[in-house]
């Protein structure tokens, strides 16, 4: 029997737009009225999709059997490439104090970090399809806890505070589709909400006596209600301890979310010029690489973390609208896979990638309007970087191959 997958045009489609739309903000981030090597990166970035779009297509040819077999050791290859950063890493742009990425005599190979968001979404998958029924309490959950803990430790030792935000949100996601009730969700992050919280006695004391309902009416076991009620007591008093502990660059970009204008020639210098370059785009923007921020390269990382500043500018609330709107298509279309994929792993898998790239573009974008804190995540298909364009179109592949073999997508040419 020979099989021919049809093609999911509408994916397919909205990360071509998506890619083509972010060569473009590259090609202008490097059009400065002084020369600099951005200027010629969007050639480089041009190169790195064909090569991610020649792993997308690599993937497609596969079966989705054939990816859950290679899932433990692309899994443990991943972290093997994780742990060599702790020895050989480097830190760029926004993250020069990071240990990020890989690299060899200076030059630097790439971030094992975004391969690894694919890998752990694999594993996780593995996991939690294999279980007959979704989780009921927390010791159900020690197992996809290690799972997504491993390498988030190994990160957070970089550290690399975006992309530990990125698996926290993949660990979420998967487990809402793979039916953990919101109550028990909810438990699981009351220890990070708390540790938020510490720095208000008030705010930590009322979030404190809600949780303390919450356990009283779902009723865990006795043993992981005690764990969970020292443990949010212990973030409250260690929190402090914990701010101790912070790099003065991570510091200062909390302080800077708080109060940009406490710092406005340092660490609050970044959101600053990113919210002048928006605001003055207004409705229709300034004109295709005409940004005056941009050009006179007061914004910085504009090819990069703060790439999405450069279309306020220069396309205004138009271009913000056109872009946001296309990752909105490609998160609906993901959605629609995932509903429609012929098992469990398929289905958490096309849904994890689409947690992952809603916490990118939902932090980046924050960032770039002092909503969130600065922390260094690139914008998807939009910002320069090889490894995160090549492991973005490879996760397009696995998506396509999913698509390819859901209902109603997979066509019987000959028997």
């Amino acid at each position: 029997m020979q099989r021919r997958i049809v093609a999911d045009y509408q994916l397919l489609t909205a990360a071509a737009v998506l890619s083509i739309f972010g060569i473009a903000m590259v090609y202008s981030a490097g059009q400065t009225d002084t020369p600099t090597i951005v200027r010629k990166l969007y050639r480089t970035q041009i190169l790195w999709t064909f090569i991610g779009l020649g792993f997308a297509y690599a993937v497609s040819r596969s079966s989705v059997r054939f990816i859950e077999w290679m899932t433990v050791p692309l899994y443990a290859f991943s972290l093997f490439l994780l742990s060599l950063t702790l020895v050989i890493g480097t830190g760029a742009g926004t993250a020069a104090s990071t240990k990020s990425w890989l690299a060899i005599g200076g030059v630097r190979l790439g971030q094992p970090s975004e391969i690894a968001k694919v890998t752990v979404v694999l594993m996780l998958a593995k996991l939690l399809s294999g279980k007959r029924e979704p989780a009921k309490s927390l010791l159900d959950l020690w197992k996809p806890a290690i799972v997504v803990g491993i390498p988030w430790a190994i990160i957070m030792l970089q550290p690399d505070l975006g992309s530990g935000i990125v698996f926290i949100g993949i660990f979420f996601a998967m487990l809402y589709w793979s039916g953990v009730s919101g109550p028990l969700l909810l438990l699981i992050a009351s220890p990070a909400i708390s540790l938020i919280l510490s720095f208000s006695v008030f705010m930590w004391g009322a979030w404190f006596f809600v949780l303390l309902a919450l356990v009283l009416w779902y009723r865990p076991y006795l043993i992981e209600g005690i764990v969970l009620m020292v443990l949010n007591v212990a973030t409250g008093v260690v929190a402090p301890m914990m701010w101790e502990k912070l790099a003065p660059y991570q510091q200062n970009r909390l302080k800077t979310f708080l109060d940009p204008s406490a710092d406005m020639r340092g660490s609050g210098y970044h959101v600053i010029q990113s919210k002048v370059a928006i605001g003055s785009g207004g409705l229709f923007g300034k004109g295709y690489t005409e940004g005056t921020q941009k050009r006179l390269a007061f914004l910085p990382e504009q090819h990069t973390d703060f790439i999405f500043a450069v279309v306020g500018e220069e396309l205004g609330f138009i271009g913000v609208t056109i872009a946001l709107a296309l990752f909105l298509w490609l998160f609906i279309r993901i959605t629609k896979i995932s509903e429609r994929a012929n098992d469990s792993f398929s289905s958490l898998v096309a849904f994890g990638l689409m947690g992952s790239w809603f916490v990118h573009v939902l932090v980046n974008v924050g960032m770039t309007l002092n909503l969130m804190p600065i922390t260094g995540i690139p914008l998807p298909f939009f910002s320069y970087g090889g490894s995160f364009m090549m492991a973005s179109w490879l996760a397009i592949g696995v998506l396509m191959r999913i698509s390819g073999e859901g209902r109603g997508q997979a066509a019987t040419l000959r028997r």
